[in-house]
């Protein structure tokens, strides 16, 4: 990704008259990032997109910071965090620097009497309970179990649960999430070698135009506060956009793994990348094939990164007791690795089921005070 995408009614070309059947005109805006040097799309809406009737601050949504400095191996049990009736009340953030902030989500459903939409972050979810639908003004993306949801910032949408046991684990990236570079030529596509294609891509369908007035809520986070703007037309008036900038859904169960003779380093992994960290996706696959390969990973040490894995399915051969929603976080600046046992048990094993998300964030992470919720006691001392 990116790659360019069109659905409705467009215009032949940009920035030229373009009709409704009574003669008015549809209204352009050009929905773009880093100024316009980034990637965008132009959208046709039935109204401006600017009337606004009333905006209220909410609340301050700046996230309390337990441990500021941490030089510990920590575990946190994931599905321990409290259900929320409503989406934005549901969203804990555990981990926070200047470059992303990590979290749970344990919705019920997303409130009808609001749109949201958050202008400082570009948004990864992941699925690891539920599904639904993901609503926007480009259109509706469907998902369940494994889905990587990516939502580029300033993106206003609701999200239609279809039941009450949802569970997500979420990234807000202050900078663009995008693929690795490495897997992509010099035009945009994946190469042969990339563990996926444009083709294991879901992008936004079905546009529904809503010809609708009246008093829409869209809470706005700007700057970690959380505005309320009340909007005269309803947010998904469009009928027709095209471009490059729009959310999309990836599954997990898409990523082709990559495997090698002995045991490959976690860059083989890779899903995602933006400024200051890289997302792997860690799925079911085959062993190494050397006849005196280890499969478990070796020790090492993250001098450069912290080490962030989500647990969500499978046994996860490196690590002992682990549960679906634990999360392990392993600070840069110490060595790691696996388990007692863990080397021993992973000779002659010939696959995996694992499954889980690695978030390796390239500085240090701060710990939230709702993260200390969850902590499993003296994780550092699983080793002895």
């Amino acid at each position: 990704m990116p790659r360019y995408h069109k659905l409705g009614k467009i215009p032949h070309k940009r920035h030229t008259t373009f009709k409704k059947e009574d003669g008015s005109l549809y209204q352009e805006e050009l929905f773009g990032t880093a100024g316009f040097a980034g990637m965008s799309s132009l959208i046709y809406h039935l109204y401006p997109p600017t009337v606004v009737s009333e905006i209220k601050k909410l609340r301050d949504t700046t996230p309390k910071i337990a441990i500021e400095k941490n030089m510990k191996a920590m575990s946190f049990q994931g599905f321990s965090i409290p259900q929320e009736d409503d989406y934005l009340e549901s969203k804990k953030v555990l981990f926070a620097n200047s470059d992303l902030h990590i979290g749970l989500a344990r919705p019920k459903s997303f409130s009808k009497d609001y749109f949201f939409r958050n202008s400082d972050s570009d948004e990864m979810l992941f699925v690891h309970e539920g599904s639904g639908k993901l609503k926007t003004m480009y259109g509706n993306i469907e998902f369940k179990y494994g889905d990587y949801l990516i939502i580029p910032r300033g993106v206003t949408y609701q999200i239609d649960f279809d039941t009450e046991d949802n569970r997500l684990l979420f990234v807000e990236s202050f900078s663009p999430i995008f693929t690795p570079k490495g897997y992509r030529n010099h035009f945009g596509q994946f190469l042969e070698h990339s563990p996926f294609c444009e083709r294991d891509f879901r992008l936004p369908e079905d546009l529904q135009t809503h010809d609708e007035k009246g008093e829409f809520k869209v809470l706005s986070k700007k700057q970690g506060v959380l505005w309320e703007y009340t909007h005269e037309n309803h947010p998904f008036d469009v009928v027709g956009w095209d471009g490059f900038h729009y959310p999309y859904a990836f599954s997990i169960f898409d990523f082709e793994p990559i495997t090698g003779r002995v045991h490959l380093p976690p860059p083989i992994h890779q899903q995602w990348e933006a400024t200051g960290f890289v997302v792997c996706s860690f799925v079911p696959r085959l062993y190494d094939y050397h006849p005196e390969a280890i499969p478990a990973p070796y020790h090492h040490s993250n001098i450069d990164s912290e080490e962030l894995l989500y647990y969500v399915d499978g046994d996860f051969m490196s690590r002992n007791n682990i549960q679906k929603g634990q999360i392990t976080l392993h600070p840069g600046g110490i060595p790691h690795g696996p388990h007692p046992g863990a080397i021993e048990r992973s000779v002659g094993k010939k696959s995996t089921e694992e499954l889980a998300v690695m978030i390796d964030p390239f500085n240090p992470v701060m710990i939230t005070e709702e993260a200390l919720k969850l902590e499993v006691d003296d994780y550092y001392k699983s080793w002895k």
